[in-house]
Parts: C-alpha cells; structure tokens; sequence
C-alpha cells in the first residue's frame, strides 16, 4: 500500500503526463481553451440580460448572482479537469477489458480509475471562477453588502470542498453502473441534468410547481446544496441546518461511493473470463 506522499507524487506524474499529451497538440489545446472562455462568455451575457430586467431573483441581486456563478464555474472546472473524464472512459475500459491492466497495479483502485488523466483544457475556468468571485464581493462590499469575515470565508472554503466531495461522489456513483450496464450513457447524461441544477440557487425552486424539486435534490439527491450552501454561506451568513446537512451528506455520499465503486468492481468479469 502506497504511503499519502506516493499518491501525492503519483498524481503530480499524472498530471505532468497529461499537460505534455495536450501540448503535443498546442493548436488543439487552444481551441479546447477558446471554447471554455465563449462558454463563459455565453453565460454572463444570460446573466446580464436577466438582470436587465429585473433587480433580484429569488432573494439573488446581480452580485450575489455573479458570485454564485463564479462559484459554479469554479467548481465545474476542478471537476471537469480532475475527474470527468476518467469517469466518462470507465464504462470504455469494462467494455474493452482494459481495466484489467488497472486492477493489477499496486495503488488503490478508486485513485486510478478516478485520477489517472488531467484535463488542462478546463483548469484555466478554476482561474476564471475565482475571478469572478472575486470581482464581484468587490462590488458586493463597495456598496456596503458584504464585509469580510474569517470565520464566513473559512466556512466557505470547507463548504466547497463539501460541494466538490458531492459532486465526486454523484459522478463516481454513475460510473460505477458501467459494469452492470457496460454502456451507462444514459445515466451519465443524468450528470448533466444534476450539473444543470447546481447552476441556479436552490431558492429558485421554492414555491410553486418545483417546490418538490427543491426538498428531493435538497434532502433526498443533494444536488442543490453543492454550489448555494456554500454561496449562501459567503454572502449571507451561516445556517448551520444546511452546514452541518452539507457535510453530513458529502461524509456520507463519499463512503457510500466509494463502497459503491468496489462492490461493481467485485462484479466485474475481466477480458480472460
């Protein structure tokens, strides 16, 4: 078994491999670059013609709003470079039998199949969230809505790492139907309707028709708690119900995940059988 420190250097190899694939390939990398930053682009001009037309949304100011999304982005690019595409070939290695090659190596399983490749196409959106975030608790806190506070941002930051845990776990479970299903593209298209979710505050689905919306990917799916619990937490002070929910449901989900993942394991049938 691998000591901390040898995941740590192996990761590092990892990534050190991927960035040198991607940039055999410059004019490609770029491309993949330039796209990310129109996504981006399309999604503030939403932003802004929303806001165009009204001053708030759900409790949610411009501001408040363009936080919200710079934290969204944020945390769409740390998944996106770390781990989406591991999770998205693991049903190709099943089908293949490559995964033998995988189970044979002498590190835990969960951490090759999960972060064997780095996708530095999506890394710099990580840059650009955190600049947005940034920008707009400037503003936030030029017209005297937002004050820094430590204990806040230290709760953010332990929130986020919740967020992220959640939504690891969420695309590690879908996965991990790739042995049963072989192809699981159905499942993994559910990825995207939850990454839609996460895109709005959970406020947004209270009232109305989508209220039952609101309590099952609050309390049953915890969809809705990866990017506004954090968010809320930033900009509008601690609600320690939701805190504690969200790092209960992230220590939960990511044991169950991970169970998850080494029960399909169990089931898989390697190429020689």
């Amino acid at each position: 078994m691998f000591g901390l420190g040898r995941y740590f250097r192996l990761f590092a190899a990892f990534g050190r491999f991927s960035l040198a694939n991607e940039m055999a390939f410059r004019a490609n990398y770029a491309m993949k670059v330039l796209v990310e930053i129109l996504w981006l682009g399309i999604l503030l001009v939403f932003f802004d013609t929303l806001y165009g037309h009204t001053g708030a949304i759900a409790q949610w100011d411009r501001y408040q709003f363009l936080f919200f999304l710079g934290c969204y982005y944020t945390l769409e690019g740390l998944i996106e470079t770390l781990f989406l595409e591991n999770a998205t070939d693991f049903a190709e290695l099943v089908r293949t039998g490559n995964l033998d090659f995988y189970l044979l190596k002498p590190v835990d399983e969960q951490f090759l199949v999960s972060l064997r490749k780095v996708d530095w196409s999506t890394a710099p959106k990580i840059l650009l969230g955190g600049v947005i975030m940034t920008y707009a608790l400037v503003a936030l806190a030029g017209q005297g809505e937002w004050v820094f506070d430590p204990l806040r941002a230290l709760a953010f930051l332990t929130l986020f790492v919740c967020g992220v845990t959640l939504a690891y776990s969420f695309l590690l479970l879908l996965a991990s139907t790739s042995v049963w299903l072989v192809r699981n593209q159905s499942l993994m298209e559910m990825w995207w309707l939850f990454t839609t979710l996460m895109r709005y505050p959970r406020d947004i689905y209270w009232g109305g028709w989508a209220s039952p919306l609101y309590v099952f990917f609050s309390f049953a799916v915890p969809v809705l708690l990866v990017i506004s619990v954090p968010a809320e937490v930033m900009l509008k002070g601690l609600d320690w119900r939701f805190v504690a929910l969200t790092v209960a449901a992230a220590a939960l989900l990511l044991a169950f995940s991970r169970w998850f993942f080494f029960r399909s394991l169990r089931s898989y049938r390697s190429a020689s059988s």
